[in-house]
């Protein structure tokens, strides 16, 4: 073999080995800069379990710091595929997670699959007596983390302004939803060396980054003006068949804090997917739909359910927004209080007659007295002297043109009349033809009475840190003056006689100062014989520091009118917030009889006992039987009665009977409910609000003591009386 041939060979040899070289380069180039993040991460996906640590969701409370929603402590159950495959116990880890868990076994196996990963959710947010349950089986293969649940106190509370969360501790709806952000926090993780089996590693590593938890809110509700405002809602939902449900709000006039916002019908936060009013039920059954036709429709009510309809659902207001406009009539000054009006009946705008509600006219009235009335042809006539240029001007100066800039989602504008011709200024006068909110109205009317200034309306008053301490508080926001303080007064002068002898009887409150305004639409298209019933009402009226809106759609009981059914309720709400806001009713030595009183439970006490605490209270008593302790009384403890009424109590088991049953005279006329009254052995008085002979066109919207309970006889029965309008 020749030199030169070795020579050649140790050169082929070279380039071979070097070939080798540069392709292993190459190759670990290849894999350190191009597959290097993706082996890294496989790598650790072998020899550590990565844990999320659920950040804590912020408390939501109402403005007195009660808890309206909160996070608690849950569990996570995950699954190991890995080990569960090389310890083949699968069917051990699947009978367990379905019976413990409810999850079905397909679901399960499904996940037993995915055996590329050391870590498959089965369950989020478990109890954590139920993942006690499962840890106390010693399964290998199954694991927990770390996990929080949203949990809501109050159960339905205000559920279309707070909204829930979601699986994975997201806002869907509501303030829950707009705020998740504040509220959600920031999760934490732990990362730990495990083997295959899931295992701590000989060597110790550990990384534990700690989560953040979330804001807390505060809210301008107030818990129990909120309760209050709901129950007499639901009532009202109740008492009129609502076709389309109903809204109520209470604010704040001088500051534009929502201090109770309600929807009808409302649902469960915790349970927000599941419909358990009965109305709603027999609506859906009533649809005599099957299978998934039916669910269909249910998900579809569900989610209509959700909806704040305050603060989304615009509508036409109706005479509600004749206060609009006679307070910009008083500030341009093209009308005067004591001027005098006529109505006919009728009023002739260009080719149309446009008619009162009052077909037969309210003939002469003043100013006052055109607002009590609530008069068509009235309004109208304010609205011309206005002009279409200056009555848009207080539209928009009012805020009805645009959207409030409240924090829930979904907020509506409203719609309005892009050029207004001499039809459209009379017709909108009286509050049709065009749309604007609840939310948008309440803040125009407040302006109405809080001296002319529109508010911005809110409902988050701060936010707080993990303990509740404030770290950001939030000041009441003007948006603009609209009207003069001497006008403001004017109007309020005026709302309050809507009240004491105007339509808004209905919103009477003994001993109290009330003004408002009633409302009845008639919804689109005309001569569906379906309407919207609303009642804005202020307290106290010489300085309002409540208003309260209440509107009732498709209401299906008989009654549609806003003085007839949806003024009572907002009565009920003030009878009740004004007390707890520490207003004390104030009367005349000519009613001091009418001033109601509760009944209270005498029963055990001797009868001199129980002489002496009705006697406090002003209640008489008729005593029965020869014994000295009172073993029952009529009526029972709770029933409201006139102060000078009579409770009888018994000390033996013998009664000697002379009591009668109340009857339900709501939506008579004045003969009718008084025969009623009077054959029940009874004697009919008229409230606070009734004075002198009452027309038959006015009917009962409320009595006192209410229809059912037994009571003496004689025992006098208050009923108020409304005039059956249809404004």
């Amino acid at each position: 073999m020749s030199a030169r041939f070795i020579k050649k060979r140790i050169k082929l040899m070279m380039s071979i080995f070097l070939a080798g070289v540069l392709v292993l380069v190459l190759r670990l180039a290849w894999i350190q800069f191009v597959k290097g993040s993706e082996y890294s991460k496989m790598a650790a996906e072998q020899q550590t379990r990565d844990s999320v640590i659920s950040a804590k969701r912020g408390n939501i409370y109402d403005r007195n710091m009660k808890i309206l929603a909160q996070s608690a402590s849950a569990e996570r159950v995950t699954i190991n595929p890995q080990q569960i495959e090389k310890r083949k116990n699968a069917d051990e880890v699947t009978s367990v997670l379905v019976e413990t868990l409810g999850v079905s076994e397909e679901t399960v196996r499904k996940q037993l699959t995915r055996t590329d990963r050391q870590s498959v959710i089965i369950a989020k947010q478990v109890e954590k007596s139920v993942a006690d349950t499962i840890r106390s089986r010693n399964v290998v293969g199954i694991y927990f983390e770390e996990d929080t649940k949203r949990y809501y106190p109050y159960g339905s509370l205000a559920a279309q302004v707070i909204g829930f969360t979601g699986s994975d501790n997201q806002g869907l709806e509501g303030l829950e939803n707009v705020l998740d952000e504040q509220l959600r926090g920031v999760d934490g993780r732990i990362v730990a060396a495990k083997d295959v089996a899931n295992n701590e590693m000989p060597y110790k590593y550990e990384n534990y980054i700690e989560a953040q938890d979330g804001k807390g809110v505060v809210l301008t509700i107030d818990e129990t003006i909120q309760r209050y405002t709901e129950k007499h809602l639901q009532q009202a939902y109740e008492e009129n068949l609502l076709g389309n449900g109903g809204a109520a709000i209470v604010m704040d006039p001088n500051t534009g804090d929502i201090l109770a916002m309600a929807v009808v019908p409302t649902y469960d936060l915790n349970e927000p997917r599941v419909i358990t009013d009965q109305l709603l039920l027999e609506q859906l059954a009533d649809l005599e739909l099957e299978g998934e036709a039916y669910q269909e429709a249910y998900s579809a009510a569900v989610t209509k359910m959700w909806r704040n309809k305050a603060v989304v659902d615009s509508y036409e207001p109706g005479s509600t927004f004749k206060t609009i406009v006679a307070a910009a009539a008083l500030e341009e000054g093209v009308a005067a209080p004591y001027e005098v009006f006529r109505c006919n009946g009728v009023r002739q705008v260009a080719n149309r007659s446009i008619h009162c509600w009052n077909r037969s006219g309210h003939g002469e009235e003043t100013f006052e007295q055109g607002l009590m009335n609530s008069c068509n042809p009235f309004v109208m006539e304010l609205a011309a002297r206005l002009g279409a240029e200056r009555f848009e001007r207080y539209f928009k100066a009012f805020g009805l043109t645009e959207k409030t800039g409240f924090t829930i989602p979904g907020e509506s504008s409203g719609t309005f009349h892009e050029k207004i011709g001499v039809v459209d200024l009379a017709t909108s006068s009286f509050g049709q033809t065009f749309t604007i909110t609840p939310l948008q109205l309440i803040s125009a009317v407040s302006a109405v009475v809080n001296g002319g200034n529109l508010m911005k309306p809110r409902i988050i008053k701060a936010y707080t840190d993990a303990n509740g301490k404030v770290i950001e508080a939030f000041e009441p926001e003007l948006v603009r003056n609209v009207i003069s303080e001497e006008t403001s007064k004017q109007m309020r002068q005026m709302m309050e006689k809507v009240v004491s002898g105007g339509t808004g009887k209905g919103g009477y409150v003994e001993g109290f100062r009330i003004g408002g305004k009633t409302g009845t639409s008639e919804k689109l298209p005309r001569g569906s014989d379906k309407y919207i019933a609303s009642f804005i009402g202020v307290a106290p009226a010489d300085n309002p520091q409540l208003i309260c809106l209440l509107l009732l759609d498709e209401p299906n009981a008989g009654a549609t009118g806003g003085g007839a059914i949806a003024a009572p309720a907002v009565g009920r709400i003030f009878e009740d917030v004004l007390p707890y806001l520490g207003y004390q009713p104030q009367y005349t030595e000519e009613n001091a009889d009418q001033i109601s009183v509760t009944v209270p439970n005498v029963t055990g006490l001797t009868v001199q006992e129980a002489l002496v605490k009705l006697d406090e209270i002003g209640l008489k008593i008729n005593p029965k039987g020869n014994g000295e302790t009172v073993t029952k009384q009529i009526p029972e403890a709770g029933t409201k009665l006139h102060k000078g009424s009579v409770v009888i109590t018994y000390t033996q088991e013998e009664e000697t009977k002379e009591t009668a049953i109340v009857p339900d005279v709501i939506g008579m006329n004045y003969q009718n409910a008084k025969a009623a009254i009077e054959n029940a052995g009874l004697i009919m008085e008229l409230d606070g609000a009734n004075s002198g002979k009452i027309p038959d066109d006015y009917i009962a919207v409320s009595q006192s003591p209410v229809a059912g309970g037994e009571v003496a006889e004689k025992t006098k029965t208050y009923v108020k009386f409304v005039k059956r309008e249809t404004n």
